[in-house]
């Protein structure tokens, strides 16, 4: 009887990249351990068996490239604080391992998790459909009830969408709203969200929580343009305006240089709805866009909508404001999401991290199952999403769906299996096309300047305090592609971009 290993022809092609990813180091060994017996008995398969545990992980390697290792002595980290996983995509087994088995935090890199996650689930053509409904009729120009705006999840619904579907309504003749707008998030059950949890830093937009009817990522842009001289106030123009939110600006002129400009400014909200801006800017960088989450999303949601109904010159006898549609009203105007395929390459291309918690939450929503918390739900789901492609999920831990987490765990190892799984599920195109590539776009825009494998490598990144990770795909330049993990969870990570760095370069030039 012959001994298979996992590119064995027995196996199919949707059974190929779960098997060969498993760690069957030991099945090979103990495959090839009853068929050597059997060959002495019967002649039989000691060739198979032989290759077979040449190519399990047991004869990976283990040492770190000599770049890779040169850099992390440099920037001061410990080998066990590395964790890396290299395998060919047509491969049965990694070509390197270090340390791949040790959960770490992956920062930004666990949008990879929820990105598959969604894809199985919801499949790249997904669409989030938002609507304008009522239960009252149009007389002579006045809608004589509530209008209700009746959220979807959609993570993308931005300012310009929410007033395109305004100025629809105003084309239907309706001038006046004699009761309310009442906004509907109801399609999200979520726990009280506390955006200072993270750093402290709750008007920074990154610390923004889902919510089932979020609009314009739940952020204000605010334009700043320095003064051609230092101490001159700088002018703030907030986008979009919202209603009843006051700008304090006391920002001003620096003659300092160009670097990282925003570090000296800050945002804070006073009682009446008044967002104090100080700080400096250097006139050096010129114009600049800053950011900042004023309000919590509910809040955004009817500020923004108080203004964008007034500019399309429409009028109202009640307030904007929460609420639940009742039932038998009749939608008037509606609005279809961009489909999944895109909105996920918005998420890993910049990584946004309101993006992927709504995703993550729309997976909770998905799950089959009633729930109080979409999130935590969505994070089972995700489990559960994993488990059934055949990647591994101990030591996986899921808080958000987004990175911005102090506990959020992943095994290198389970990571670059799920990058295998990938690379054979019809909607592989557009997971890799929603990555960064090194040295051209996204977050890894800077990443490997003149090296020659610029280019080449479609990776997303991750970082926070005392964590740097990459993940993604490297095409050799054999023309062979490569999945690689490397993250690494130590004090001085952030000094470790040039080993990753490194890394990429050593699977670009073939060595695996």
């Amino acid at each position: 009887m012959p001994c298979h290993t996992a590119d064995s022809p027995s196996f199919t092609q949707a059974q190929h990249p779960v098997a060969k990813t498993r760690p069957y180091g030991l099945e090979a060994w103990q495959c090839c351990t009853a068929s050597l017996y059997r060959a002495v008995r019967q002649g039989l398969c000691a060739i198979c068996c032989l290759l077979a545990l040449q190519t399990s992980p047991l004869y990976a390697s283990s040492s770190l490239p000599t770049a890779v290792r040169l850099a992390l002595d440099r920037a001061q980290v410990t080998p066990d604080a590395v964790s890396i996983w290299v395998q060919p995509v047509d491969a049965p087994a990694p070509s390197l391992i270090h340390n791949a088995g040790t959960p770490m935090n992956p920062a930004s890199v666990m949008k990879l998790v929820t990105a598959f996650a969604a894809f199985e689930q919801l499949g790249p053509a997904h669409i989030w459909s938002t609507r304008f409904a009522s239960t009252a009729a149009i007389t002579n120009g006045t809608l004589t009830g509530d209008l209700y705006l009746i959220g979807s999840g959609d993570p993308v619904l931005d300012q310009d969408r929410v007033s395109r579907m305004l100025r629809r309504l105003r084309g239907l003749g309706i001038e006046r709203i004699a009761g309310d707008i009442v906004l509907d998030a109801s399609v999200l059950s979520l726990p009280p969200h506390n955006p200072d949890a993270f750093d402290g830093r709750g008007l920074r937009p990154y610390n923004s929580g889902p919510y089932g009817l979020l609009m314009h990522y739940n952020t204000q842009q605010l334009a700043l343009f320095p003064a051609h001289s230092a101490n001159e106030a700088v002018t703030v123009i907030a986008e979009p305006a919202l209603a009843g939110v006051v700008i304090d600006n006391r920002i001003v002129t620096s003659g300092a240089p160009c670097e990282l400009w925003y570090s000296d400014l800050e945002a804070r909200l006073e009682p009446g709805r008044r967002l104090v801006l100080s700080g400096s800017l250097p006139g050096s960088c010129g114009p600049r866009t800053w950011s900042a989450a004023p309000l919590p999303p509910a809040e955004y949601g009817t500020a923004l909508v108080a203004t964008l109904w007034s500019e399309a010159g429409g009028r109202i006898g009640g307030t904007v404001r929460e609420g639940t549609a009742p039932a038998g009203q009749s939608t008037l105007i509606s609005h279809e999401s961009p489909p999944l395929a895109d909105i996920v390459r918005d998420m890993n291309k910049w990584s946004s991290n309101v993006i992927a918690r709504q995703l993550l939450a729309t997976l909770g929503t998905y799950s089959g199952t009633p729930t109080s918390d979409a999130v935590a739900k969505g994070a089972e789901q995700a489990q559960r999403i994993l488990a059934g492609a055949g990647v591994a999920t101990e030591g996986l831990v899921i808080e958000n769906g987004s990175g911005l987490s102090r506990i959020e765990r992943i095994r290198a190892a389970d990571l670059g299996q799920m990058l295998i799984a990938t690379w054979y599920r019809p909607w592989m195109p557009e997971f890799i096309s929603a990555l960064p590539v090194a040295g051209l776009d996204g977050t890894a825009r800077r990443r490997l300047g003149t090296s020659p494998a610029r280019g080449q490598a479609h990776i997303k990144t991750g970082t926070i305090n005392g964590v740097r990770a990459i993940a993604g795909y490297v095409l050799d330049r054999h023309g062979r592609r490569h999945a690689v993990v490397m993250m690494v969870n130590h004090t001085n990570a952030a000094n470790t971009a040039d080993a990753q760095d490194a890394l990429l370069e050593w699977v670009w030039a073939g060595k695996p």
